[in-house]
C-alpha cells in the first residue's frame, strides 16, 4: 500500500510537462485497449461468417438462390459481400448479350476485387493507430522521463550540498513516465502484430473464394448455363 501511496505522490508532485506526457500515455492506453476489443470481437465475427457463408456455398446450393437469401439482409459483410458484388456484376454482363466469357469473368473480378478491398480495410480499422501508439509511446514516456530528469538536476544547482535523497524523488517521478510509455506500447504492439496475421489469413481465404468461385462462374459461362 505504502508503495502505491509514494508512486501515487510522486505522480502529483511531477511537473506539469510530465503530468501532461503521462495523461497523453493514459489515453493512449485506454484508447488501445478500446480497440483491442473491438477488433478482436469484429475479426473474430468475420472467422465465423467466413465458415458458415463457405459451409453454404460448397453444399450445392443454388447460386442465384443463395444470392437472393444474402441479398436480403440488412447489413453485407466479409466473403458474403465478395459473394453478392461478383455474381451482381456476372448476371449484369449476362443479360447484356456479351458473349466473350474472358470480358465477363474479368468484369466479375474487378468487382470482387473492388469489395475485397473494402472489406480489407473494415479489416484494419484502428490498427494503424495501434501501430503508432505501439512506435511513440516509448519516445514520448522517454521525452518526459529526460525533462523531469533535466529538472532534477537544474534543482540542484541551487544548493550546495546534494544528497541522494534530493534527487531520488524527482528521477522517480520521471521515470514513471517511461514506465507508463512501455505500458502503452507493449500491448499496442502485440494487439498489432496478432490482428494483423489475422486479417493477413482473411484477406488470402476471400481471395481463394475469389478464385474459385471465378472458375464456378467461368464453367458455367462456357456451358451457356442459366444463372
Amino acid at each position: 500500500m505504502s508503495a502505491e501511496l509514494s508512486i501515487v505522490e510522486l505522480i502529483l508532485e511531477a511537473s506539469l510537462l510530465v503530468k501532461f506526457v503521462m495523461l497523453v500515455l493514459l489515453g493512449f492506453s485506454v484508447a488501445c485497449w478500446g480497440m483491442i476489443f473491438q477488433r478482436r470481437q469484429a475479426l473474430s465475427l468475420a472467422k465465423q461468417q467466413l465458415k458458415s457463408f463457405e459451409d453454404k456455398f460448397w453444399s450445392g446450393a443454388d447460386l442465384s438462390k443463395l444470392y437472393n437469401e444474402i441479398s436480403t439482409k440488412a447489413e453485407i459483410q466479409g466473403v458474403e459481400n465478395l459473394f453478392v458484388a461478383g455474381f451482381k456484376e456476372f448476371a449484369r454482363l449476362r443479360k447484356s448479350h456479351i458473349d466473350n466469357p474472358t470480358m465477363i469473368i474479368d468484369g466479375t473480378q474487378r468487382a470482387m476485387r473492388v469489395a475485397l478491398s473494402r472489406e480489407v480495410d473494415n479489416l484494419e480499422m484502428h490498427l494503424p493507430f495501434m501501430a503508432t501508439v505501439g512506435s511513440i509511446s516509448p519516445y514520448i514516456g522517454l521525452f518526459g522521463t529526460v525533462w523531469g530528469i533535466m529538472n532534477s538536476f537544474i534543482g540542484l544547482g541551487s544548493v550546495q550540498q546534494a544528497t541522494l535523497a534530493m534527487v531520488a524523488p524527482g528521477i522517480a517521478e520521471a521515470l514513471i513516465a517511461t514506465a507508463m510509455g512501455l505500458f502503452a506500447a507493449i500491448p499496442a504492439v502485440m494487439a498489432f502484430n496478432r490482428f494483423s496475421h489475422k486479417v493477413e489469413k482473411l484477406e488470402n481465404s476471400y481471395g481463394n473464394f475469389m478464385e474459385e468461385f471465378s472458375s464456378i462462374l467461368q464453367r458455367q459461362t462456357v456451358a451457356g448455363k442459366p444463372e
